[in-house]
């Protein structure tokens, strides 16, 4: 059965303008209605599984400009256009449409038997990854957050589209934050992206150029094991959001 559906609607990629809008956005949350501490609903694995199906198609730079753009959704920051070339509207007239769905044999929430069914013939990995993040930050507050998280993670992902993704969406991390992150988040945030322990913080700008640099020597296509890249760009997304929230 359907669990979950996407719409994305874009120019074609040759086009010189460059526009994205969202469609029909059905996504939905927990089957129990709950939000933060439990499992994500089926729009969330559905937007996470779009972006890690389609993210490591994208370069370095354009990786490391997404991941921005969750944190500023995350933070419910005014989005400046255009970001990858591409300008958010409402106008869908002259836009290819791309749908992506999430189908399962039942609605109980158990990731086996978790089916993604992928358009994306006509889009381009940069307008389907924009479409899942700017859909995530336009769901409603009860799940907005674990959709954004579900993005993130899916970016970070490294291998098939399958149970252990699934799985890895529904749980995050395989283990809690290490034990330095919990006792000096600061400090730990400090020393994941580069930075001395100096009596003077990083300024804004220096903690994103730092969290780029970072995340393009982790990315798989410049040398970095692929095993360990989705572990580590979450590592450097969590670092990032610490030190800009502080």
């Amino acid at each position: 059965m359907l669990l979950a559906e996407l719409e994305i609607f874009h120019s074609r990629p040759i086009a010189p303008t460059r526009r994205i809008s969202i469609g029909r956005a059905w996504l939905p949350g927990p089957p129990d209605g709950s939000s933060a501490g439990t499992s994500p609903g089926s729009g969330s694995l559905l937007l996470g599984a779009v972006c890690a199906r389609f993210g490591p198609d994208l370069a370095p730079d354009r990786l490391g400009e997404v991941m921005e753009l969750v944190h500023e959704l995350e933070q419910g920051r005014w989005v400046a256009q255009p970001r990858l070339r591409h300008r958010l509207q409402r106008d869908r007239v002259g836009l290819t449409r791309s749908r992506q769905r999430l189908y399962g044999p039942n609605g109980s929430g158990a990731v086996e038997g978790l089916i993604c069914e992928f358009d994306g013939a006509r889009a381009t990995a940069s307008q389907l990854v924009l479409g899942s993040a700017y859909a995530a930050g336009l769901a409603g507050l009860a799940v907005r957050g674990e959709a954004l998280r579900a993005v993130r993670r899916g970016l970070a992902w490294r291998g098939d589209v399958g149970p252990a993704l699934f799985a890895y969406l529904s749980v995050g991390q395989p283990s809690s934050r290490p034990p330095g992150a919990v006792a000096d988040p600061v400090g730990w945030a400090l020393d994941v992206l580069g930075f001395e322990r100096e009596v003077e913080l990083p300024a804004e700008a220096a903690v994103r150029q730092g969290f780029r640099e970072a995340l393009r020597a982790a990315h798989p296509d410049l040398g970095a094991a692929e095993a360990e890249a989705a572990d580590r760009i979450a590592e450097l997304s969590e670092a990032r959001r610490i030190l800009l929230a502080r």
